[in-house]
């Protein structure tokens, strides 16, 4: 009786043993997916990413230079920036822009309304609602919301129009579909956690779903499309350097 006692107790804890390291494993692996995810997510190559603090860079948005002269291109940008003495660290288009290369929809710039906020309804990607608004308060607070849900006030310091919203309070446009072939390059902005601001431009043509689900794999909760087969990108840390273009309002990053 003995024998069979202590048989008993062993073979209870071989068990509580074996159910110990199961789940010690199972925590082992769900860490490694956490941290591969992690790993992917920040190191994906399908895109050109640049993350942003307002409070530590100057964010701004760029249409005309002190000419009254239509920038177009980044070079030309980039180029004004520097007999300025301002070193550009970060260059992209800003959204959709007119055949003479006006904004599309609402620009600000140092607090001034240069284009009146659109709430028509049309064609094309400007008018897939829910559109929204790209903006920055005279605070350094960057946001993104829908067109619909945007209040106008003298706080705002620069914002651009555009459509449609790729992320909307953490769930994808509903428009948006996996298996579309609806396939571009495109470009877009998010806002983080801790108010940084992503941008981001897919380095091949890919689907609004996938680059929608990029931004929301990064944690943005509100992101916005900014244009597609036309966007380029200014990132010499990344090595991306893409300075031509025909644009309308662009966004530069320089130090403070």
């Amino acid at each position: 009786m003995q024998k069979a006692g202590q048989f008993l107790k062993q073979s209870t804890l071989n068990k509580k043993n074996i159910l110990l390291a199961a789940i010690t494993l199972l925590l082992i692996a769900a860490a490694l997916f956490i941290f591969s995810k992690r790993l992917t997510k920040d190191n994906d190559d399908r895109f050109v990413t640049f993350i942003a603090d307002c409070k530590k860079q100057n964010i701004k948005l760029y249409w005309k230079d002190t000419s009254n002269e239509n920038f177009r291109s980044i070079q030309n940008f980039k180029l004004w920036l520097n007999k300025n003495n301002q070193l550009l660290l970060f260059a992209m288009n800003a959204g959709m822009y007119k055949p003479d290369n006006s904004p599309q929809g609402l620009y600000i710039e140092n607090e001034k309304i240069l284009s009146a906020l659109d709430t028509a309804n049309g064609n094309g990607n400007f008018y897939l609602k829910p559109n929204g608004i790209f903006y920055i308060t005279a605070d350094n607070v960057p946001f993104v919301c829908t067109t619909s849900n945007f209040l106008a006030n003298p706080q705002i310091k620069y914002a651009t129009q555009s459509g449609p919203m790729l992320v909307i309070n953490g769930q994808i446009h509903p428009a948006f579909t996996k298996a579309s072939a609806n396939l571009n390059i495109r470009n877009g902005v998010g806002i983080l956690p801790g108010n940084k601001i992503v941008f981001a431009m897919s380095k091949t043509a890919i689907s609004f779903y996938d680059f929608a689900d990029y931004f929301k794999m990064l944690g943005c909760k509100n992101a916005l499309y900014l244009d597609g087969l036309v966007s380029h990108a200014y990132l010499p840390e990344q090595n991306w350097i893409q300075t031509d273009g025909n644009f309308g309002v662009m966004i530069g990053v320089t130090e403070k």
